[in-house]
C-alpha cells in the first residue's frame, strides 16, 4: 500500500513539472488556430494528433524548464517547493522523463501530422528549453520579449497541424501572443522582484527598476489593443470579435493603468491574474466571431 501511495506522490511530482496549467492554455491557443484555419471541420488525424504532439512538446519544454532552473528554484519563494528543489525528483529523472516527452512528440507528429508542425514545434520547445531559459533569462532584462516567440509559437503549430503550412493570419495570431507575453509575465516579476534579484536574474524590474518596468506594462497594454484590432482591420474576424477585444483591451490598459499610478505592487497580481484572463477570453472571441461568419455565410447569405 505504502509504495502504491508513494507511486501516486512520485506521479503527481512529474505531472507539475509539466506545467499543466500553461501547457492547458497552449493547447487551447493551438486549437483556436486549428479552428481558424478552415470553415469546416478539423480533421480527426489532425486535431487529436496535432494537440497531443504539441502537448507532449510543451510538457517536455517545461520539465527541462525545471530542471534547467532547480538551483534558482530552490532560493526563489515562489517555487522553492518544486519537486527538484525539495529533493522529490532528481534532475537526471526530470532530463530522462523530458527526453522522452520530446521523442514521443517527435514521433507523433511526424508519422500523423506533417514534418512542418513537428519542425515548428521542435524549434518551440528549444527556443523555451534552450535558448530562453538557459541563455536568455540569465542574460538580458529583455528576456522575456526576446523569449516570448516560443510562447507565441501555438496558433501557428495549430494552423499548420490541420494544412501543413504557414498563413498570414497564423502569423498575426502568434504577434498577439507575442505582444501580450512582456506585460503579463512583467507584472509577476513585479511582485517577486525579491526573488529574482536575490538569484541574480536580470528581469526588467530587477534590472532597470518596478517603475519603469510599469510603464512598459502600461505601453505595452496599449500597443496590445493596436495589435488585437488588427484581425478586424484585414477582415480575419468580425465585429463580434472587434467589441471583444476592445472591451478586453480596455481592461488590460485599465489594470495597467492602475499599476502604473500605485505606489506599491498591490496591483501586480491583479493586473497578471486579469492577463490570463484576457487572452483565454480574446481568443474565445476569435472562435465565437469566426463560427457566426460561417453560419452566416451558409444558413443566412445563401
Amino acid at each position: 500500500m505504502m509504495s502504491i501511495a508513494r507511486a501516486a506522490a512520485q506521479w503527481r511530482d512529474y505531472y507539475e513539472i509539466c506545467k499543466p496549467r500553461v501547457v492547458a492554455l497552449i493547447l487551447f491557443t493551438a486549437l483556436v488556430g486549428m479552428f481558424l484555419s478552415t470553415e469546416n471541420w478539423i480533421p480527426f488525424r489532425a486535431w487529436f494528433w496535432g494537440l497531443l504532439g504539441i502537448g507532449l512538446a510543451a510538457s517536455a519544454g517545461a520539465a527541462l524548464n525545471h530542471w534547467v532552473d532547480e538551483e534558482i528554484d530552490a532560493r526563489m519563494q515562489r517555487t522553492r517547493e518544486r519537486p527538484l528543489p525539495r529533493g522529490r525528483i532528481h534532475g537526471r529523472q526530470a532530463v530522462a522523463f523530458a527526453l522522452i516527452l520530446a521523442a514521443l512528440s517527435m514521433a507523433v507528429l511526424l508519422l500523423f501530422v506533417n514534418a512542418l508542425t513537428a519542425a515548428l514545434t521542435f524549434a518551440s520547445m528549444v527556443g523555451y528549453a534552450v535558448i530562453y531559459s538557459m541563455f536568455l533569462k540569465r542574460s538580458t532584462p529583455q528576456n522575456i520579449v526576446l523569449g516570448g516567440a516560443a510562447g507565441a509559437a501555438p496558433p501557428v503549430l495549430g494552423w499548420s497541424a490541420v494544412h501543413g503550412e504557414v498563413h498570414g493570419e497564423a502569423l498575426l495570431l502568434f504577434l498577439i501572443i507575442f505582444v501580450w507575453t512582456p506585460p503579463h509575465f512583467w507584472a509577476l516579476a513585479i511582485k517577486r522582484v525579491d526573488d529574482y534579484a536575490r538569484v541574480n536574474v536580470p528581469m526588467l524590474p530587477v534590472a532597470y527598476g518596478v517603475a519603469l518596468t510599469k510603464l512598459h506594462i502600461l505601453l505595452y497594454s496599449i500597443l496590445l489593443v493596436v495589435v488585437t484590432v488588427v484581425p478586424f482591420l484585414v477582415l480575419m474576424s468580425g465585429v463580434i470579435y472587434l467589441a471583444g477585444a476592445l472591451a478586453l483591451g480596455a481592461g488590460f490598459v485599465y489594470y495597467a493603468a492602475r499599476l502604473y499610478r500605485a505606489d506599491g505592487d498591490q496591483y501586480a497580481m491583479k493586473t497578471f491574474g486579469y492577463s490570463i484572463f484576457y487572452l483565454s477570453a480574446l481568443f474565445a472571441f476569435l472562435l465565437l466571431d469566426h463560427y457566426a461568419r460561417v453560419f452566416l455565410r451558409a444558413f443566412v447569405l445563401d
